[in-house]
């Protein structure tokens, strides 16, 4: 039996709709730009260029409904994403065979401290100021692929801010689909049972403040209800 110094933090964990298990994860990997007119809006070319990957922490993931506005920013901004759960993992990965890797899905937001972003991409530094810090990844229950009757490669994508649409887009508008970028991920990286992958966000990003009130919304998903404070 193994002995620990000190108790080790609980495992991060989503809650899956129609069961009382919860879903364990292990790794929270990002696309960025992968919707051409959010790609354009952040001044990048979105010609189907190589996809680009970045991670939260698992423990940065918040499933109540509450965003606690973090410090040393003045600039956050929210991403609504599909986040995508694999229940399989493995290397290169085939595109044609990543659906089968493919858990179930969720409404998430990768929050952004987007000054911070902007000071790093500045002196060529990486993100995880401006990506991984506390609560940055609200995100909703994630639903069985089979309870969808078919994997997600179509469906509404919008974000609303005090009941103003700010994002709005559509699955299909992804740069890389979500088996594309699967196996793009599994050449980099060996994917497992416990991953998430957010899949990128449509154009509209931008500040929220405390008091607001985010609804996300994705295809037939249920919603994400998110208050800063």
């Amino acid at each position: 039996m193994t002995e620990y110094a000190f108790p080790p933090a609980p495992r991060p964990a989503l809650p899956i709709m129609g069961s009382d298990l919860m879903f364990p994860v292990r790794r929270v990997y990002c696309v960025g730009r992968n919707y051409a007119e959010h790609a354009r809006e952040m001044g990048h070319d979105p010609d189907r260029e190589p996809p680009f990957f970045f991670q939260k922490n698992p423990d940065n993931l918040v499933t109540g409904g509450i965003f606690p506005y973090p410090p040393l920013s003045a600039d956050v901004h929210h991403e609504i994403e599909l986040v995508v759960a694999l229940g399989a993992g493995g290397r290169d990965i085939p595109a044609e065979e990543a659906e089968e890797k493919i858990f179930g899905y969720a409404v998430g937001l990768d929050m952004t401290r987007r000054d911070l972003q902007s000071l790093a991409k500045k002196a060529g530094r990486p993100w995880e100021v401006a990506k991984a810090f506390e609560a940055s990844a609200p995100c909703g229950p994630i639903v069985p692929r089979g309870a969808l009757g078919a994997p997600l490669s179509t469906g509404p994508v919008t974000l609303a801010v005090n009941g103003e649409t700010r994002q709005r887009g559509d699955l299909a508008d992804m740069v890389w689909s979500i088996p594309e970028t699967i196996s793009k991920l599994s050449e980099l990286f060996e994917l497992a049972p416990g991953d998430l992958l957010l899949t990128g966000t449509p154009a509209g990003v931008s500040a929220i403040h405390r008091g607001d009130r985010l609804s996300g919304r994705i295809a037939s998903l249920p919603p994400l209800e998110v208050e800063v404070r």
